[in-house]
């Protein structure tokens, strides 16, 4: 009977992967098709394929969107690192007063939807001259990770045993001595990892990159929606432009899995 359960519980693994894998895979298949086929219903496996739309969108400038991304997602994660892994070591380690209401603070920001404080970010980034800026993106994006640096640090650091700083500070390391030399070699894959799904983040975000960037520091999202027009939905070149946006998260991701696990169950699942 337990083998039987198992074996469901196999099955029911691989049928749900599939299906939420099966969207990407469709997508990525589409890119290769004419717009005739990608229209086609029901969607067919079998068709002559095509280059023609990765071709358009190799040539629509996708260079610039994709720096603009890659700026806004590696600088913001910069920040959002030195921010929030302080903050992090500083909940974990020395425990203040009230550290889990503090703690909880950043967490409840991640519940606000950015479209509830869309008006007042605009207005204040049209006041202080940083609307369609990189400056004005990573700004946006460090707020918007600096809580997910300070979730996923804490519960790296908490795994650190307070004996490791006790045996520093006997052999006579300073505090700076004690993190930069100790602390941080021990939770290096976490603060990798950490990076790493924050530059996902950046890297997917669409709704404030749209409302804030025009032109100058539009980023890879804007690019993709700009294949939605009011002539109707170029499904073909939608689909080749998703494939190169989405393959950069993906890959990551995939190399991340265990680490952003880990992370993102706040150390209840020990390395």
């Amino acid at each position: 009977m337990k083998q039987v359960w198992k074996t469901g519980l196999t099955v029911l693994t691989y049928g749900l992967a599939i299906a939420y894998f099966f969207p990407i895979f469709l997508m990525f298949i589409t890119g290769f098709k004419t717009e005739r086929d990608a229209f086609h219903m029901p969607p067919t496996l079998f068709f002559h394929p095509t280059l023609v739309n990765y071709e358009n969108v190799f040539n629509s400038g996708i260079a610039a969107f994709m720096g603009n991304s890659l700026i806004a997602a590696f600088g913001s994660t910069i920040v959002s690192l030195l921010l929030g892994a302080p903050v992090a070591y500083a909940l974990a380690i020395y425990k203040p007063k009230k550290g889990d209401d503090i703690f909880f603070w950043f967490i409840s920001t991640k519940i606000l939807p950015p479209v509830g404080v869309i008006i007042p970010i605009y207005l204040l980034f049209k006041n202080l001259g940083l609307l369609d800026s990189l400056t004005g993106l990573i700004l946006l994006y460090t707020g918007m990770n600096t809580p997910t640096v300070v979730w996923m640090m804490r519960s790296f650091f908490s795994d650190i045993p307070y004996e490791v700083i006790e045996a520093c500070q006997v052999d006579g390391a300073t505090g700076l001595q004690a993190v930069f030399r100790v602390i941080i070699p021990l939770v290096k894959p976490g603060l990798i990892s950490t990076g790493l799904l924050c530059m996902v983040f950046a890297w997917n975000e669409f709704f404030l990159a749209v409302n804030i960037s025009y032109t100058n520091s539009a980023t890879l999202p804007v690019l993709v929606s700009s294949f939605m027009t009011s002539e109707g939905l170029f499904w073909a070149k939608l689909s080749a432009v998703s494939t190169v946006a989405v393959l950069p998260a993906l890959i990551l991701g995939w190399f991340t899995q265990k680490q952003l696990v880990r992370g993102l169950t706040m150390g209840a699942v020990k390395g």
